[in-house]
């Protein structure tokens, strides 16, 4: 009898225990979580890229105006701070940014990649062209970048030439750029208005949270860059064969290290609630040190992260991507298979803890 009572009050003890430890994590302030990344991450991360999109407009009227070598420089400037800013804001496809209707997501309605260099061509010459058709590889960034470089390896001076004999050439990539602020700005406008306060109340774990749909575009965006970023030019995705160097994003300006790079930067920040700042608030990590096994696997994150960056900065930034490719670069091989191993800490395991179902699908098995 003595030892049956003994066993009965170690389960309750430890019965008790379990219950103040779901007690203690349940304690965590999803509402405080989503507040930081709704103002110190998303919110800036829409106005630095309007702001940006702003200038390479500026930068593309005085060029139209003044066909010289020296303000295309300053177009393809403008184009590239454009997209970068454009990095740390992609993965913010919920609410007024989400899929809506026949509207894709913001990133896909501005980002797709590759572009049709057929369809551009064909409105090229054509002149006729609509920016809210289904033809999203035919607009935004991309194909801005095509119109301002006009190719792979072509020189300013066969660019001049292309404005001067081609004169839909200035009018669509102006159409484009404008397109690319109204949408931008419009997704911003609901940001700073109602959305941002729903965002931040619908504090949930459920599928139509804002922390699930958060999470999902988060982990979304991650395997864009293992995915699409790389694997695809790489020829790695199921069903390749060969190496296809041309689908490489920013293919015709070769700045697509610099672009994963800022991506890269962009899901690091998120995971930490970091600003571009460098100013740390509530965030993924921070609700995952409320839960069993969080703080292993918050460890196992960032240690693998460093393999992930470290692979990453031995991937040269001074030769394009598409060309490193062809080359048989074993750096951006050694890169993919970083982003690899890092998938199952983001993915399954983060996902498993926090208890978040993941609403889509990567097509890999990850």
């Amino acid at each position: 009898m003595k030892y049956i009572a003994a066993i009965a009050i170690i389960l309750f003890i430890a019965v008790g225990c379990d219950k103040n430890k779901n007690k203690n994590e349940n304690k965590f302030d999803r509402e405080l979580m989503l507040k930081n990344y709704a103002e110190n991450l998303i919110i800036p991360a829409y106005e630095d890229a309007l702001v940006a999109l702003n200038e390479l407009k500026s930068q593309t009227d005085n060029f139209i105006a003044n066909k010289k070598s020296a303000n295309l420089e300053l177009v393809k400037s403008a184009w590239l701070h454009a997209f970068e800013e454009w990095q740390f804001a992609c993965m913010f496809n919920v609410g007024p940014a989400a899929e809506q209707g026949l509207n894709k997501s913001l990133n896909e309605e501005i980002a797709t990649f590759p572009v049709s260099e057929t369809k551009l061509n064909t409105i090229l010459s054509t002149g006729q062209f609509s920016v809210t058709d289904f033809n999203r590889d035919a607009r935004g960034f991309l194909a801005i970048e095509y119109l301002v470089f006009g190719g792979i390896d072509v020189s300013n001076e066969t660019v001049l030439e292309l404005f001067e004999n081609q004169a839909t050439r200035a009018t669509y990539l102006q159409a484009l750029i404008v397109h690319c602020i109204n949408r931008v700005g419009s997704v911003l406008g609901e940001w700073n208005g109602a959305y941002k306060n729903q965002f931040i109340k619908n504090n949930g774990t459920d599928v139509g949270s804002s922390t699930s749909q958060l999470y999902n575009e988060f982990l979304k965006s991650f395997e864009t860059i293992k995915n699409l970023k790389l694997e695809l030019p790489l020829g790695l995705r199921p069903g390749q064969t060969q190496i296809e160097p041309q689908l490489v994003q920013a293919y015709y300006s070769g700045y697509s290290m610099n672009i994963i790079k800022k991506h890269t930067q962009a899901i690091e920040n998120t995971y930490l609630g970091r600003s571009k700042s460098n100013v740390e608030g509530s965030s993924f990590r921070d609700y995952l040190k409320t839960v069993v096994g969080g703080p292993e696997l918050i460890s196992q994150t960032l240690s693998q992260w460093s393999n992930v960056i470290a692979a990453q900065n031995s991937v040269p930034t001074n030769a394009p991507m598409s060309e490193q490719i062809i080359a048989g670069s074993q750096a951006l091989v050694d890169f993919r298979d970083e982003l690899q191993k890092h998938t199952r800490f983001f993915k399954s395991d983060m996902s498993s803890l926090l208890g978040i179902a993941i609403t889509y699908s990567s097509g890999d098995g990850d």
